[in-house]
């Protein structure tokens, strides 16, 4: 893919992405389940339209269903168990990003914080973004 702007993929590069497109949103999410799948206190995730997303190598995805009652899919590799892609079933025409897997991370620019009713006390929620009890409007 032509003049990519975001590349990444997992620790042993089995699975790798390059996205042309602007994020749709960058949010940490601090849900049970963002917390369980990123073994931390949140998941700080980007949001892409599906068509923009050039995906190689094979994902496991793992369904859950969300707090809301929607199914949702994590995809990590399944060599070194990287979590990569989040695919929301209410949204299918969403690829969600695991910020962590981007060849450079500091690209990520969170713009909200979302399910902060679920946070944990010890996290810091930056004072200046947007702070969602649950998730972030459309």
């Amino acid at each position: 893919m032509e003049n990519a702007r975001f590349t990444g993929g997992c620790a042993c590069k089995q699975v790798k992405y390059e996205i042309a497109g602007e994020p749709l949103r960058m949010v940490n999410c601090h849900c049970r389940d963002c917390q369980r799948a990123s073994g931390s206190a949140y998941s700080a995730l980007m949001a892409f339209e599906l068509t923009s997303v050039n995906l190689t190598g094979e994902l496991r995805y793992y369904g859950v269903t969300s707090v809301r009652g929607t199914l949702l899919e994590r995809g990590f590799c399944p060599t070194c168990g990287n979590p990569v892609t989040m695919k929301p079933g209410a949204r299918p025409h969403v690829l969600y990003i695991h910020a962590a897997s981007l060849d450079d991370p500091s690209l990520y620019r969170p713009t909200a914080q979302q399910w902060v009713r679920s946070a944990q006390p010890w996290v810091h929620i930056d004072p200046h973004l947007p702070r969602f009890d649950e998730r972030q409007p459309r």
